[in-house]
C-alpha cells in the first residue's frame, strides 16, 4: 500500500483517486504553500482530471483531518501546506507574495514571557511578519 494511502486511512480518509493525486502533488511540489488554484494547475499540466470545486473540497478534508493547515495572509487567497508537526512562522514578501518559513528560537521565547508578564500562558500563536526586499 502506498504511503499517501497510509496517510488518508490514517487520517480517517477514504481513499480516492483525487485525494491520492492531491497528496502526492503536495508532498512533492517544490513550493510547500499552494492555493487550491496552485493546486488546480498543478494537475491540469500533470495531465489529471480533476475539478477545482473537488480541489478545494479535498483541501477542506485535508485541513479537517490534520493533514494539511490552511494560512489566511493578508491581501491574499488561502493557500494550503502540509502538516508535517513542526512549529514554523512566517514571513511574506508584500511585492512578489512569496512565502518564506523560519523558526527563531528567541522569538519563541519572548512571546511566552509576554504571555507570562500578563498572567496568561501561552498555548498557541501565529507569527507573520511582512517584509520586502531591501534596495541594494
Amino acid at each position: 500500500m502506498s504511503n499517501e494511502n497510509q496517510e488518508l486511512r490514517k487520517a480517517g480518509l477514504k481513499v480516492t483517486l483525487p485525494r491520492v493525486k492531491i497528496l502526492q502533488l503536495l508532498e512533492s511540489a517544490n513550493e510547500q504553500h499552494l492555493s487550491a488554484e496552485d493546486v488546480y494547475k498543478m494537475l491540469l499540466e500533470a495531465g489529471e482530471d480533476v475539478g477545482l470545486a473537488t480541489v478545494y473540497r479535498v483541501l477542506t478534508q485535508f485541513e479537517s483531518a490534520g493533514l494539511v493547515m490552511r494560512h489566511n495572509f493578508d491581501g491574499g487567497h488561502s493557500v494550503f501546506e502540509l502538516d508535517r508537526g513542526d512549529h514554523h512562522d512566517h514571513m511574506v514578501c508584500t511585492d512578489s507574495g512569496k512565502v518564506i518559513e523560519f523558526h527563531n528560537e528567541k522569538i519563541e521565547e519572548l512571546q511566552h514571557q509576554i504571555a507570562e508578564e500578563h498572567g496568561y500562558e501561552l498555548t498557541g500563536h501565529s507569527l507573520v511578519l511582512y517584509v520586502k526586499k531591501k534596495d541594494s
